[in-house]
Formats: C-alpha cells, sequence, structure tokens
C-alpha cells in the first residue's frame, strides 16, 4: 500500500472511542523515537519546526520548512503530513510540487493570514487548486481559524469546512474549538475532523476527544515544548 492510500486508510471506519492519534516531529531524530513507539504516521507541527529551527512560529522561510520535513520523512517509514501554515505564497501547482518532493502524503493549510481570516469563498477556491493540482497525491487537512480569531460561533466554523470539503478537502482542523462544542461540529460537518489535543493534562484525552467528535488528535507543537522543557529541567540540574 503506497503511503498516501495507507494515510487516507487511517482515517477510515474508526470507532469514535479510538481516533487516529498524530503525533508531532520537529525533526528526524524526534520523528524515529515515536515511529519506534509504534505510530502508524506522523504530521509536523509548524511552531515545532521553527522552534528546532530558530524561528518565531510562521516566520519559518518555506525554503527552510521545506528542507526540514523532508529531512523527518526520509528518516521513518510511515507517512508523514506536514503543516506549511498558509502555504508561503506559492502558487497551488509549486506548492504541491514542493510537498511531494519532500515525501510528504498530506498537509495542513490554514484559512487566516497575519492574524486575520481570510474571505472563506476565496479560499476555498484557492485550496480548490491545491486540491486538484495534487490529484489525490496529497491528503489535504483544511484549517479553520474562527475559534482562534475571535469567532466563537460555531456555526461560522461549519459554514467555512463545508466551502472547504466542497472544495477537495480531506480533513477539516476547527483549530482551538472548545471541547463543549465538538459535538455539533462534528455533527455539521461532512468528513474527518482533525481536533487539538493538550499535553498538560488539562484537556480531554485522545479517546474522550474521539468520542465528542474528532476523527483524528494531533497536538501541534506541544511535544516539542515538553522535551524542550524537560531539556531545561535536566540542564538545570547538571549546573548545580
Amino acid at each position: 500500500m503506497k503511503g498516501i492510500d495507507l494515510f487516507r486508510s487511517l482515517h477510515s471506519r474508526r470507532s469514535p472511542a479510538d481516533p487516529l492519534v498524530l503525533p508531532g516531529p520537529w525533526d528526524a531524530a524526534s520523528a524515529r523515537v515515536l515511529v519506534d513507539a509504534g505510530y502508524p504516521a506522523l504530521a509536523t507541527p509548524s511552531a515545532g519546526v521553527a522552534a528546532s529551527l530558530g524561528h518565531e512560529d510562521g516566520r519559518t522561510p518555506a525554503d527552510e520548512m521545506f528542507a526540514a520535513v523532508a529531512r523527518i520523512a526520509r528518516a521513518v517509514d510511515v507517512p508523514v503530513s506536514a503543516d506549511v501554515e498558509g502555504g508561503y505564497g506559492l502558487p497551488p501547482k509549486e506548492l504541491v510540487e514542493r510537498l511531494l518532493e519532500a515525501g510528504v502524503v498530506g498537509c495542513n493549510l490554514e484559512d487566516s493570514d497575519g492574524g486575520v481570516l481570510k474571505d472563506a469563498r476565496a479560499h476555498a477556491d484557492w485550496l480548490a487548486e491545491v486540491c486538484s493540482a495534487a490529484a489525490g497525491r496529497l491528503f489535504v487537512n483544511a484549517r479553520v481559524d474562527t475559534f482562534v480569531r475571535g469567532v466563537p460561533d460555531p456555526e461560522r466554523t461549519v459554514e467555512r469546512a463545508a466551502l472547504y470539503v466542497a472544495a477537495g478537502a480531506d480533513c477539516v482542523y476547527p483549530i482551538g474549538a472548545p471541547t463543549e462544542v465538538l459535538p455539533l461540529l462534528r455533527s455539521g460537518i461532512q468528513g474527518p475532523v482533525n481536533v487539538l489535543a493538550r499535553l498538560d493534562g488539562e484537556g480531554p484525552s485522545p479517546t474522550r476527544l474521539g468520542e465528542l467528535g474528532a476523527t483524528r488528535v494531533t497536538f501541534g507543537p506541544g511535544l516539542q515544548r515538553s522535551a524542550a522543557r524537560a531539556l531545561r529541567e535536566t540542564a538545570d540540574r547538571l549546573a548545580r
């Protein structure tokens, strides 16, 4: 089974209590650790990769991001999806070509820019061009930024999601959605739903998120930040 076919199959026919859990490596070494732990696929976080490269979130040059995700994809034998933010201003065909050259099978694409939501219909048109250029070779996860951009009405999220699914997106990612609205989003969104999980023990477990409506669960830069905290604690002990 090819990488993209395997990745698609991992999203299919999942029971509510068994969402696909996609941890986020930030370099080749962390990717190998996660695969050795038994995860069947990975999803790189743009913020985690940015930190590993010495950049602030959202400030990574496109060439550096694609090179980083290529190193991660080469390092493991499981499917890798890449968070490429808003696509770095690349034309859809070039964006798809660079993702495929990097060896990934999927991508996250945001619907806000500079902290402001994009026009939903214009963004859907752009997503349609990406999906057309991909021709089934990439699993497109369309991020919906309403909750993190000051639009808490779940109906607005469902409306934007419907446009993106109609444009060809394979999955919808309502980042920052409150736990209590997940069942409503699940009932209103066609196809897989990606939900962000917390690693501080304050939020629901992946299993619970699945029961609430998540098809798949990701952690953003949570693992990279957790590893950085652990390294700091070790460094502090060594310095005493």
